[in-house]
């Protein structure tokens, strides 16, 4: 394991009031102790206790005499800078962060600097797998990390921070503790058959898994709306030119985004906008309309909303009622299949030319009556009519009607659920072997691969490769 010490800027590399430049390592301190000076010009980093904070300069010069004003000409800045000493860090290990002025400039300088006395430049992530390697998070809590700086809403950041406080590490770690009770029974009893008996044995482990893969089970049901809750609904817009695409968009986003005419077909491009409808994330891709036309680049347009409508998690298909329904409508309906729809029987408040039963009919005839996952709302884009129902169709469609706000555990990572999904098959096959009666230490083979694979979500299973993949995708300074 790496113990030398390593410097990166910690915060956005843009134009801010404060920056900061973290610095971690066996040498951090005398790194920092070497471009630091006391308001009195004194190198004091080495002396002072830990988790003390300290007003100062950062210096450039090369270590002139402290009774001398010399070192006053070599300020790079005026800074606080802390000092935490092992094993009280985010890394546990010495760690000192100088915060300064936040000018990208400044804060290049000063890294510069700490670099030449002695540290070097940290790879992306590796402040956070320092903290993994030494012990004080486990993966999945490591992992909870970026998830918290990437949350786009306020339900993913929920269930990141609640990843990040142990959640998800605890109930791993309380499975496997179940599993491996149940492995360690099995070969004592096998080491020593005289004092500890098998007998009716099969039949309480059997129980046994079944309760585990109960629990397994919801952690991995729960992936779904957590991938959801992560990154967002895909949503796409979809109807025939002037239905009211554009204007739905920019009610939603909250301002002109998209131009809105009554001249046909004047979104020709699709238009992506991501927004939180009360706490939901969508991403919403708004289509040119979907019609016979001889346009050439409208053409490429109702092709390109006709591959983003197949891609999506939901489609939103905006009906004009004051135009009776045509070829165009059954092409649009011909590509909701079983995707999760919303009809908004938009225009409501002109002659209305098109119901919900000619909607009905219309999806009757292409799909038969298996429509049970579209929802229809009449809508006035011009009234903003009906987009509190719409909310609300949404999550019931996606989220049963309820947001996970509080402390339940939802599974946001695909790693995790794969893991998951093997150690539940892994028990599933100990169940089968209890079935098919074979002796007791056929069960320690799954069991042992279940444990394993549980195992792997907390770090403790994974080889270098995976752990350098994982955190890679951090940020530097991190």
């Amino acid at each position: 394991m790496k113990t030398d010490t390593i410097a990166a800027i910690a915060t956005s590399l843009s134009d801010s009031g404060i920056g900061m430049i973290r610095i971690s390592g066996s040498d951090a301190i005398e790194v920092g102790n070497a471009v630091f000076r006391s308001i009195s010009g004194k190198k004091i980093l080495n002396q002072v206790e830990t988790h003390t904070l300290h007003y100062g300069f950062i210096v450039s010069g090369s270590d002139p005499c402290e009774n001398s004003s010399d070192w006053k000409d070599t300020i790079i800045d005026e800074v606080m800078i802390s000092v935490m000493k092992a094993p009280r860090s985010y890394t546990k290990e010495d760690t000192v962060e100088i915060s300064c002025h936040g000018g990208v400039l400044v804060m290049q300088k000063i890294l510069e600097t700490v670099i030449r006395n002695g540290a070097r430049l940290a790879e992306p992530g590796e402040f956070t797998k320092r903290a993994f390697l030494n012990g004080r998070i486990d993966l999945s809590r490591a992992e909870a990390v970026i998830d918290v700086i990437h949350s786009q809403n306020d339900f993913a950041y929920q269930a990141a921070l609640n990843q990040l406080k142990g959640s998800l590490s605890e109930k791993i770690k309380s499975l496997r503790e179940s599993i491996l009770y149940e492995i360690a029974f099995i070969e004592s009893a096998l080491d020593d058959p005289e004092h500890i008996s098998l007998e009716g044995y099969p039949e309480r482990l059997y129980n046994k898994m079944n309760e585990i893969s109960k629990q397994l089970k919801k952690l991995i049901d729960s992936a779904d709306n957590g991938k959801l809750m992560k990154e967002g609904i895909a949503t796409v817009i979809v109807g025939k030119p002037n239905a009211g695409k554009s204007s739905l968009l920019n009610l939603l986003v909250g301002e002109e985004r998209a131009i809105v005419t009554d001249i046909a077909g004047t979104t020709r491009d699709i238009l992506q906008e991501t927004i939180r409808l009360h706490g939901i994330g969508l991403n919403i891709i708004d289509t040119a309309g979907i019609h016979q036309t001889e346009d050439t680049v409208e053409k490429i347009g109702v092709e390109k909303a006709k591959k983003y409508a197949k891609n999506a998690d939901l489609i939103i298909y905006v009906v004009d009622t004051s135009v009776e329904l045509d070829e165009s409508d059954k092409e649009i309906m011909s590509l909701l299949g079983d995707k999760h729809t919303i009809i908004l029987l938009n225009k409501s408040d002109l002659q209305v030319k098109v119901t919900e039963m000619d909607l009905s009919a219309f999806l009757t005839e292409i799909h038969g009556d298996c429509m049970s996952h579209v929802k229809m709302i009449k809508t006035s884009t011009k009234d903003n009519l009906g987009l509190d129902e719409l909310e609300n169709t949404i999550k019931e469609m996606f989220f049963q009607g309820e947001l996970v706000q509080n402390n339940e555990i939802v599974i946001t990572n695909m790693r995790h659920k794969e893991n998951l999904m093997d150690a539940y098959s892994s028990l599933n096959l100990v169940k089968k072997t209890i079935e098919d009666g074979m002796p007791e230490d056929f069960y320690s083979i799954d069991l042992m691969n279940s444990y394993a694979s549980l195992g792997k979500i907390i770090g403790e299973e994974v080889g270098e490769d995976l752990v350098n993949e994982i955190f890679s995708k951090f940020c530097m300074g991190k």
